[in-house]
């Protein structure tokens, strides 16, 4: 009998994150030591309050069975706390609160909630490439929204076609930003949750690095006077409390958007163990002194590595406001950043991540995660500087 796999399936995009890690795997085969930062997997370990948690819950019988579907109250109190907390925002843990078994997982379940085949969903350009495959996957229609450095690589709403308007039924944001590290403000938020309005579309906020913005606190999208009219916020454990393989994440906001993704969650889980939601409560209760530490380092070692390149180098390369990467142009003797990221591989068997994989407008861009100690990003870029590549014509467009 033949196997024939769905149209879905048919049709999903390459997974270009798995395509680049595989070179890397066949590498190490071979014995190379590799410097992966092209990665986003946070370096460094789970808290150990949190991880503590998580040992004394599995012993709590209670936790062995089934839980509540759509989650135990006492961690979707810990999410609503936490929201009053930092940013200002009240939610309502019983009806403005869902949760997922990562962010990945969460984005997925969004746009399943909220498009109908032939929808248009506008997406940044670069963004993060995951947003597509949901899109894919509800048979929508995407539209990118080009990011400009001059424009601090915020979209120009105005530079929207009518024609695209009048079939959008979703758009997502992401600040801090991922590749580029740029932030949004309140003002910003304003703007776009009214757009949206006038417009009846959905926005939901990939807030995944909402803990990384080094100048001020970053600001929520909820935070604007028409967000939970409009749309929802995705918050994920992985980066701000280094809890990315536990797989953890939520959405925040409008009562609808967060109802129906409960009910079609209902339909495809049966709840997250009730250990992780222990300890993911305790993550959100800690003291922030974790997550502070934590980005003190990273922007320690964005300074060290930036400030390297230039000195060992040549290449200038801005610092991001937000997140933990870099976002790097690539020399003009490249063609493209798939060209460079795979001669870096194969001549200094070091990773960073091909601009491409986040959208055309990432072509001359490669993205360098500041994932490792200070020792590995000094060899990262001695072994670069031993390939004798000139970085030099970059010096002036970079400032």
């Amino acid at each position: 009998m033949e196997i024939i796999p769905s149209d879905v399936i048919k049709t999903l995009p390459k997974q270009e994150f798995s395509l680049v890690f595989q070179k890397v795997k066949e590498l190490e085969k071979k014995g190379a030591r590799i410097i992966n930062l092209g990665q986003g997997n946070p370096d460094l370990p789970t808290p150990p309050h949190i991880v503590q948690s998580l040992r004394e819950a599995a012993l709590n019988p209670s936790y062995h069975g089934y839980g509540p579907f759509r989650g135990y109250p006492f961690l979707k109190e810990a999410i609503a706390e936490f929201y009053e907390r930092e940013y200002g925002v009240s939610v309502n843990p019983e009806t403005e609160v869902a949760l997922f078994g990562g962010g990945k997982a969460g984005l997925y379940v969004l746009t399943q909630c909220l498009l109908n085949p032939g929808d248009i969903a506008l997406v940044p350009n670069p963004g993060y490439p995951e947003y597509l495959s949901g899109i894919t996957m509800a048979r929508a229609e995407l539209h990118e929204m080009p990011l400009h450095p001059e424009n601090g690589y915020l979209p120009d709403f105005e530079q929207i076609d009518p024609a695209v308007l009048k079939k959008a039924k979703l758009m997502f944001l992401n600040y801090p930003n991922n590749p580029t590290g740029a932030t949004a403000d309140q003002a910003f938020y304003e703007k776009a949750a009214a757009f949206a309005k006038k417009h009846d579309i959905h926005l939901i906020h990939d807030f995944a690095y909402g803990a990384f913005e080094f100048d001020q606190n970053p600001a929520s999208f909820l935070q604007a006077k028409e967000a939970k009219t409009v749309g929802a916020e995705l918050y994920s454990f992985s980066k701000t409390f280094n809890m990315a393989g536990w797989r953890m994440a939520f959405a925040v906001g409008n009562e609808k958007i967060i109802q129906a993704v409960n009910k079609f969650q209902d339909h495809v889980f049966v709840g997250m163990f009730g250990g992780l939601q222990q300890a993911a409560a305790a993550a959100l209760s800690g003291s922030p002194e974790h997550t502070e530490r934590l980005k003190r380092t990273y922007q320690e070692r964005i300074d060290f590595f930036t400030d390297l390149c230039e000195m060992e180098l040549g290449w200038s390369i801005e610092k991001p406001k937000g997140t933990f990467y870099v976002w790097a142009e690539i020399p003009n003797e490249f063609e493209s950043s798939h060209q460079f990221s795979d001669y870096l591989l194969e001549h200094a068997h070091v990773v960073v991540t091909p601009g491409e994989i986040f959208g055309s407008r990432g072509k001359r861009y490669v993205r360098i995660s500041m994932v490792a100690k200070q020792g590995d990003l000094r060899e990262f870029v001695l072994r670069i500087q031993k390939l004798g590549l000139s970085f030099a014509s970059l010096q002036e467009t970079s400032r």
